[in-house]
């Protein structure tokens, strides 16, 4: 199959009074009491008849004090491949992105990466110093944080290893375990530079260095004009407490830059004048080129997109006809501004339809609507963002990086949709 970087006008997407005169409405009902029944469903509870739910009275408004998901999506959980690492105090579960959608990441679906298993502490014995080069050392209660003024950001947070297994060809099935270390919330919390200027930076202040409250210890350097430019000290994700497994009581949130950098239950801010050199951005967390050598402190994580339905978690299960695809795209460098999508392995192009809001550094939502023929498909999607950065292919980026790298892959994800609605993860060439 031919790859293409033109791009070319699709088909008109089918609309909603063309869906109706097409009949697609009424087979919809025909095909509803098919899965229903397929999936073990009761056809008496499907139209006309009144459903059983609606003949007596639900539990009340304190049944459950903290709200819980319908039972009905309990597979809609983060997932981990167990051997990927050796340890689960050190390793990684997965967003279910092909279950969700908007940008939103709802909190219990955040996924994880852990050094050292997750920190538990009392908030009220949480502290947060900050020494080295500044004017006058300090240390913060969480009480003292929130007392700064605050600010609400809406950000993605990817994992450097994101997509990592996938440098020398297809492994994973499923956008979960290729893609999904990545989500994106509303981060509640203190600008950095604000704790930064209370403490008082000496004039030869070029980094800090965080450091989490976790047996890990993981700690990483960071430029001193990041810091004081959109760095957060983060206590609350989309309106309540950061959970535990995010960094509770507190984190660093490093907007655009790759994951490892956003130290969970920060316990400390040291401010020097050259980087530290930790394990995190010598041993780990640089990237190996084919000829040995390494590229480090690459931090910001490109424009990368992924199709999350179809995908291999998510198959046609409908007939021939209307088909919504549906996907996700993001850049540390700030809006997606466009998103290509191919059904047929990069020959045509069409310009997806981002929805909702647009967003620097955090994940846009995009969909392309079509009707499905039945026929075989290899679905991609290719971001741009405002830098004018197009997201490459596997093999451009393999010409450039090699395939002895594990970090900072936003190569083009193809799916190949089979006849039956199935779908595998492949490359093509």
């Amino acid at each position: 199959m031919s790859r293409s970087s033109k791009s070319h006008d699709g088909p008109a997407n089918p609309s909603r009074r063309g869906l109706l005169k097409a009949g697609i409405a009424g087979a919809g009902l025909v095909a509803g009491a098919g899965l229903a029944r397929a999936a073990g469903g009761d056809p008496a509870n499907l139209p006309p008849n009144v459903a059983d739910w609606s003949r007596y009275l639900g539990p009340g408004v304190d049944a459950a004090p903290y709200g819980m998901p319908s039972e009905h999506e309990a597979q809609v959980v983060r997932r981990s491949v167990e051997w990927l690492t050796a340890s689960r105090e050190s390793s990684i579960n997965f967003t279910p992105l092909h279950e969700l959608d908007g940008i939103i990441t709802p909190n219990g679906l955040c996924f994880e990466r852990h050094h050292g298993g997750v920190a538990e502490m009392n908030p009220t014995d949480y502290r947060l110093m900050i020494n080295g080069l500044v004017d006058k050392p300090l240390i913060f209660t969480l009480e003292d944080l929130k007392r700064f003024p605050r600010v609400n950001r809406l950000y993605f947070l990817e994992c450097a290893a994101n997509s990592g297994m996938e440098w020398r060809g297809a492994q994973l099935n499923g956008c979960q375990f290729t893609h999904g270390m990545v989500h994106c919330v509303m981060y509640t919390g203190v600008p950095l530079k604000y704790l930064l200027e209370e403490a008082g930076l000496k004039t030869n202040a070029k980094w800090i260095m965080p450091e989490g409250g976790d047996a890990a210890g993981m700690n990483r350097s960071v430029p001193i004009e990041k810091a004081l430019d959109d760095c957060i000290v983060a206590f609350k994700m989309n309106g309540e407490a950061l959970r535990p497994e995010q960094g509770y009581p507190a984190r660093l949130v490093v907007p655009g830059w790759e994951g490892n950098m956003w130290v969970k239950w920060l316990r400390r801010i040291e401010v020097g004048d050259m980087p530290w050199h930790a394990r995190e951005e010598t041993s780990k967390y640089t990237d190996l080129l084919e000829g040995g050598k390494a590229r480090r402190f690459t931090w910001v994580m490109d424009a990368k997109s992924v199709i999350t339905s179809p995908s291999p978690q998510a198959p046609i299960l409908h007939a021939k006809g209307a088909t919504v695809l549906t996907g996700l795209a993001w850049s540390g460098n700030g809006r997606i501004t466009r998103v290509d999508v191919t059904l047929d392995g990069g020959k045509n192009w069409h310009e997806a339809r981002i929805d909702g809001p647009s967003l620097p550094k955090a994940l846009h939502r995009f969909y392309f609507e079509f009707d499905w023929d039945g026929s075989e498909l290899l679905l991609q999607s290719r971001a741009h963002d405002e830098t004018g950065y197009v997201q490459p292919t596997k093999d451009a980026l393999r010409a450039v990086r090699g395939t002895n790298s594990i970090y900072h892959n936003n190569g083009i994800q193809t799916w190949y949709v089979k006849a039956d609605g199935g779908v595998e993860n492949v490359e093509i060439s």
